[in-house]
């Protein structure tokens, strides 16, 4: 006995709403399959097909809730064939898909584990430093201007501030015309920077990364020579390998090209920067125009940026593959001016801009320390020739100078002493900047350090940025006794 065609179009209408999961079991034999159901079975082929449905939404919730990744079945080059082409979209209505997918190939892509480097030169430092500062080169270098950026990181940092950062050089190889390069260089490193390395201020190290990548050559995407794209991918691999090993050495990783010269006490203005953005969020800081050279990352975000360095490590130049992960991240680098890095070559004075005469605005000073011969701290602050002088001075003393209004403060020059041998010098002392959220009326509530005195002087440019706070105090602070009279000749401010 056969069903009627109503009981039959109800079991159709039961089974179309899931009928992308259903249909590879009802073919166009069901009806006739139904059909020929004898009538005193109907009601178990209903409770069969009930049964079956049930499970079928099961899985459709299940799945809907647990989607799985389209490139699970992708090699790990197509996933980055894939993964690339996603991220060169528009990226504003799905740039959390994007970042996701980003997210889950550093978690399943085999040739991002395990890439170890090995030391050519020198020890990693016994404790961990404020900066580890990467510089990648390939064979062959610039002429002489890998040792002439080494020279220039070194003599542009004092003993001090040496002590707060390793440089860490990456070593490309092997040498593709066998000219020894890489044993040559590590020789010639190991002789002219013997100091260095024993201070474990230098380590050299090379990864052999070819090994660990793909062999499988990617498409072009930028239209480069064959040379080119090689130069890329070596320099992209170089620095995702100093990014890797210099995670555990320092807690800051600044990016220098190997042709660049640093300003005079760079360290110490770096440390200033970081001190002012140290509970404000940022991806990077930068302190150069040049490229590469003058980013500063946190060593936690390094793994992330260098396993996005080796997924696309031919397709864009190192600069550009940053710019693209800060925009999946909606990240905006943090510039500084004036740069404290510079191509090698031309002037030998560091090249700063003239910003003409110090400008002084209207402030009270106020200090700890003893007056002597009846003279005020206010003429520490003016720009004539009279100056403020201090019986002696205790550590923890202060001299501090109050802006009635908040200025952006673009240089700080500070002189002590008197006479041409340079007497009543403040030998023992530091500069700070600061700034207040509290409406204090004769202080500051933040300070952060701009720079020691050195043989009582400083003369100090300010790093500015966009975003940045107006400086309301500026504190001359002595940090040893100084028994002598100590005379405070000027403090100049170009504010604007």
């Amino acid at each position: 006995m056969c069903v009627s065609s109503r009981a039959v179009q109800e079991c159709r209408e039961a089974a179309m709403w899931e009928h992308s999961c259903l249909s590879a079991h009802l073919g166009p034999q069901t009806e006739q399959q139904l059909c020929e159901f004898p009538a005193g079975t109907m009601k178990e082929s209903l409770w069969v097909l009930a049964v079956t449905v049930a499970a079928v939404l099961s899985v459709f919730l299940f799945v809907t809730e647990n989607p799985f990744d389209p490139t699970s079945f992708l090699s790990v080059e197509e996933k980055k064939l894939v993964a690339w082409q996603r991220a060169r979209m528009q990226l504003d209505p799905g740039r959390t898909h994007h970042l996701e997918t980003f997210k889950g190939m550093q978690k399943n892509s085999e040739p991002l584990r395990n890439v170890n480097s090995r030391i050519l030169i020198g020890a990693p430092p016994g404790k961990k430093k404020l900066l580890a500062i990467g510089i990648s080169a390939a064979p062959p270098p610039q002429g002489s201007s890998l040792v002439g950026t080494l020279r220039s990181l070194f003599s542009a940092s004092s003993s001090s501030e040496r002590k707060h950062f390793t440089v860490l050089l990456h070593a490309a190889g092997p040498d593709p015309k066998g000219s020894g390069w890489p044993t040559r260089m590590t020789r010639n490193l190991s002789a002219l920077f013997k100091p260095h390395v024993q201070a474990r201020e230098l380590v050299v190290i090379t990864t052999p990364l070819a090994s660990s990548l793909p062999s499988k050559d990617l498409k072009d995407t930028v239209g480069d020579p064959p040379a080119h794209v090689a130069l890329r991918s070596g320099q992209n691999r170089g620095y995702a390998s100093l990014m890797n090993s210099a995670t555990q050495l320092a807690d800051y990783f600044l990016m220098v090209e190997d042709d660049v010269r640093c300003a005079p006490g760079f360290v110490t203005q770096i440390a200033t920067a970081v001190s002012a953005w140290a509970h404000r969020p940022w991806a990077t800081l930068e302190f150069s125009r040049l490229g590469l050279t003058g980013k500063l990352f946190r060593t936690g975000d390094l793994p992330r940026v260098a396993r996005f360095l080796l997924l696309f490590h031919r397709e864009m130049p190192c600069a550009r593959l940053l710019a693209h992960l800060w925009d999946l991240e909606r990240s905006t680098p943090v510039q500084f001016l004036p740069p404290l890095f510079q191509r090698s070559g031309g002037s030998s004075h560091f090249e700063e801009e003239d910003i003409g005469s110090p400008s002084n605005p209207a402030a009270s000073v106020h200090t700890s320390l003893e007056a002597a011969n009846n003279s005020v701290p206010s003429s520490a602050y003016s720009l004539d020739e009279s100056c403020f002088c201090a019986r002696s001075a205790e550590a923890g003393s202060h001299l501090t100078v109050v802006l009635d209004t908040p200025a952006q403060v673009s240089r700080v020059q500070v002189q002590t002493g008197s006479g041409p041998r340079g007497e009543n010098q403040l030998k023992e002392g530091h500069v700070e900047l600061g700034y207040d959220s509290s409406n204090r009326v004769s202080d500051c509530d933040d300070y952060v350090l701009l720079g020691p005195l050195v043989d009582g002087r400083l003369d100090r440019r300010v790093l500015s940025h966009r975003a940045g706070r107006k400086v309301k105090c500026v504190r001359v602070l002595v940090t040893a006794r100084t028994p002598s009279a100590v005379v405070l000749r000027h403090i100049r401010l170009w504010a604007g």
